[in-house]
């Protein structure tokens, strides 16, 4: 499996389909933060990543630094960070908006279009959100901007996906059994494919985990680490597990990732390990679960501080069971 998978794999993504509209222009409309979402929407979510998908017509997004992004047919425009944001049909149209009965019917889960605005030019699209936990999710949150687009109309898959979306809004109003259910698995397919586009058009010149994650062999290294997490890797076995030389691979690591491998892997193990914890010792251990996440701050900002290669003790560290990483920090 590869880096982007073995991510994705841990994060238990959670997605929905939460709003449809059709607005003539003129019209805008305030997205909060997605905090505020959240209440409504997903109550119990860590961290709410959301999505507008357009359809029919144009659309402008403007953020909060004044950032502006003009959005055509088929365009997914993702907010990674929960920025809050408006969205309108131009210049014309400038917050304050009204809400348009857009809380009530968010709040009574209507997958109903909503038809409001000035008469103009109609634009189409649907919201949606993805849940996820904000930790394990770091590695790819942390490498995308307050504010992206994709168009999923440039090929088969992305036609198929778009469609299939819209065909179960449509079977969500009507009432069919299961729609909702297939439309949020929908949703999660649609995130993970624009996140896909997003990395493939990267520079290739970029660096960061997502760049790096594309990189044969940063990417194989990346997959081989999260995949077998608990392993006593050293960088001589990483280095012929992908068939580089040691030299070669910590410089080509620390060039997309800004560390070695070793160090690397300590700072994801000890983000991992509040939460193997709580779920392998069980709440009777709950002093244990918040001195591992004050070890994982305190820690964390050594391995950032200090550029000398990780200690071999730590290095070779591989836990049998997670309460382990509080025992060998104690």
């Amino acid at each position: 499996m590869d880096a982007f998978s073995e991510i994705l794999s841990g994060v238990k993504l959670s997605g929905a389909v939460f709003f449809s509209a059709e607005f003539s222009a003129p019209w805008g409309l305030s997205a909060p933060a997605s905090k505020v979402v959240a209440e409504q929407v997903a109550p119990s979510a860590a961290h709410l990543v959301l999505y507008h998908l357009l359809i029919d017509g144009i659309a402008f997004v403007e953020m909060e630094d004044g950032q502006s992004v003009a959005l055509a047919p088929g365009d997914v425009v993702i907010f990674p960070h929960g920025d809050p944001h408006h969205m309108s049909s131009g210049k014309t149209a400038r917050p304050p908006f009204p809400n348009y009965g857009i809380t009530p019917k968010i709040k009574a889960r209507d997958l109903s279009p909503l038809r409001a605005g000035g008469g103009g030019a109609l634009s189409k699209f649907v919201c949606g959100y993805m849940t996820c936990d904000p930790h394990l999710s770091r590695p790819i949150l942390n490498g995308l901007p307050p504010v992206f687009k994709v168009n999923v109309r440039s090929d088969s898959a992305g036609h198929w996906l778009e469609t299939c979306i819209m065909h179960l809004v449509d079977e969500a109003v009507s009432g069919r059994v299961g729609s909702e259910a297939m439309l949020a698995k929908l949703s999660e397919a649609l995130f993970v494919d624009t996140l896909r586009r997003y990395v493939d058009a990267l520079p290739e010149q970029q660096n960061g985990w997502l760049a790096g994650a594309r990189d044969p062999v940063v990417g194989r290294s990346l997959a081989l680490l999260h995949g077998r997490v608990a392993h006593p890797w050293t960088i001589a076995d990483l280095a012929d597990e992908v068939g580089i030389s040691r030299s070669a691979l910590v410089e080509r690591f620390s060039r997309y990732l800004s560390e070695p491998p070793m160090a690397y892997l300590t700072r994801w193990r000890l983000q991992l390990a509040p939460e193997n914890i709580a779920r392998r010792c069980g709440h009777r251990h709950r002093h244990r679960i918040s001195i591992g996440s004050r070890l994982q701050s305190r820690v964390q900002t050594r391995v950032w501080a200090a550029s000398r290669p990780i200690p071999e003790r730590t290095q070779a560290f591989a836990p049998t069971h997670t309460c382990d990483w509080v025992r060998a920090f104690r």
